[in-house]
């Protein structure tokens, strides 16, 4: 036998060895609020004391190689999520895991950085409802994108990812809130009447790749998203086998029986640069609408701006390391990439240089959750913002209790779960759109806060962070450097009048819009 094949043979016994090690350690962790619960329903006090002071004595005084409590110093020096995967590698044949829903780290120090509200310097804003909160995604395009807010659901696939249920009922919420979904790697027609602006990928997958088919799922798009890779998954291939798909997806996807679903490296057609920029002209072109590019952030970051500036895109979707997916090997959701905030900072700085800032549009992704969170992605330059995670999250909301604790709840949303069906597609909608209603209404309140009358007017001056790296990344001000005062004159306008904003016709415009 081979020293390959004997490595590959043996591992499997020392990973069940730390396997067996976890469970055990998860046994003996659990064995305490077991024992002292149920033991004091069923066998009473004086049987419960007694169970508790043998497993404390068992506990304090067996050797860690003969105690349950090794899985303490073993999690604390390997870690939950590590020891399971690489228990998960050692015994799924060699197979990379895929771990669901993105990265575990968070890498953009979103916390460290505040949001400046104003008092007599300058004046709050008066009414939350004259805080406008649209935004026009592609200006310079034949047809911009308009919504009603910036909080936009990110491309999530049918069939590798999202059952058809689900897809309708984030289409149908983003409708209710006025913004725009996102169709992922799947054109779904159900998703297309759901949802009154759709935003359609153009991807890398060998599904549908005539000219004819493409032309025919492209003209229902309000936006095209030129997909060349993602923060999660970054320009790997990615293959669903033929027994994987049932017949639903197979008709969707345009696949014959027994044929697999690829992903591939590069876009069909695309070899070179000049491929890539004659691509975006043709779609340009032909459809009018907004024409964007996607890519998982990068250190080469602006290089690949060089070319979708010279290619003519209309939006840049800036996705961050933090990205969600589907499903991805750990290496490329954890160590591959560039965190969301360094990436979006770079991003924007490299659109103003280029004198770009003003007609591409930027919209940041991964692992964006939170209302503060979009407000300070706005203020670093973001137009909008993308959230998919959060999204599936909140389409479940309290549905999950139908399924735990014997099932996840992701049985509700996935396509190839089982229970799927059981998701309530209007209501899910409806706690979709909640989602994204309370998020722009939090961010209007906000917004008020700092005197704006616009989200679109947030700057990283409305930021400052907490510590000198953070305030590095973001080019804000640090916390625990004061501001000189400006003083106080007669001949300085009256507090709370404002001297940026467009006047008062412009305030007047915008108080018309109120928060959706």
């Amino acid at each position: 036998m081979s020293a390959r094949l004997r490595a590959s043979s043996a591992a499997p016994y020392g990973m069940t060895a730390l396997g067996t090690a976890l469970l055990a350690g998860l046994a003996g962790g659990a064995a305490v609020v077991l024992v002292s619960g149920l033991g004091a329903m069923l066998l009473g006090p004086a049987v419960t004391r007694r169970m508790m002071h043998r497993l404390v004595r068992h506990l304090g005084r067996d050797p860690y190689t003969e105690n349950l409590a090794e899985f303490a110093p073993t999690l604390k020096k390997v870690g939950m999520v590590e020891l399971i995967e690489l228990t998960m590698r050692a015994e799924q044949g060699g197979k990379p895991p895929t771990r669901p829903w993105g990265a575990q780290r968070v890498f953009s120090p979103w916390e460290q950085l505040l949001l400046n509200p104003v008092y007599l310097h300058e004046m709050p804003t008066r009414e939350t409802s004259q805080v406008e909160t649209s935004v026009v995604i592609g200006p310079a395009a034949g047809k911009p994108l308009r919504l009603d807010t910036p909080v936009m659901i990110a491309g999530m696939s049918f069939g590798g990812a999202l059952s058809s249920q689900a897809k309708v009922a984030l289409a149908k919420g983003a409708s209710y809130a006025g913004t725009a979904t996102n169709t992922g790697e799947a054109y779904l027609p159900e998703e297309r009447q759901a949802a009154e602006r759709l935003i359609i990928q153009y991807h890398r997958g060998a599904w549908p790749n005539s000219p004819q088919n493409r032309r025919s799922i492209l003209t229902h798009a309000d936006a095209i998203e030129i997909q060349i890779g993602q923060g999660a998954q970054a320009s790997t291939p990615q293959t669903t086998r033929a027994e994987k798909m049932d017949g639903e997806m197979r008709q969707v996807f345009g696949l014959k029986p027994g044929e697999d679903a690829v992903i591939r490296a590069r876009l069909d057609g695309v070899e070179s640069l000049e491929d890539f920029r004659r691509l975006v002209r043709e779609l340009k072109r032909e459809y009018e609408v907004p024409v964007g590019l996607k890519f998982g952030a990068t250190h080469h970051q602006e290089r690949e701006l060089e070319v979708a500036l010279e290619a003519g895109v209309d939006f840049i979707v800036v996705d961050g390391a933090e990205g969600g997916t589907h499903g991805a090997s750990p290496t490329l959701e954890d160590d591959t990439g560039l965190p969301t905030m360094h990436a979006l900072v770079r991003t924007v700085r490299y659109l103003e240089k280029a004198g770009k800032r003003d007609r591409v549009s930027v919209i940041a992704a991964g692992g964006l959750r939170t209302p503060g969170q979009f407000l300070k992605a706005m203020a670093l330059g973001a137009d909008a913002v993308y959230v998919g995670t959060a999204a599936v999250m909140a389409m479940i909301g309290t549905e999950a209790g139908k399924l735990m604790p014997f099932e996840p709840p992701t049985q509700l949303a996935l396509h190839q779960a089982r229970l799927k069906d059981r998701l309530d597609v209007d209501r899910a909608a409806t706690r979709v759109a909640n989602f994204i209603n309370a998020c722009t209404r939090e961010m209007a309140l906000a917004a008020q806060a700092m005197g704006k009358t616009a989200l679109s007017q947030l700057r990283p001056s409305d930021l400052v962070a907490l510590d000198p790296q953070t305030a590095a990344i973001a080019g804000v001000e640090l916390a625990y450097r004061p501001v000189p005062a400006q003083g106080v004159s007669s001949d300085q306008p009256a507090l709370g009048a404002r001297t940026t904003g467009g006047g008062e016709d412009g305030d007047e415009a915008r108080a018309e819009h109120p928060v959706h």
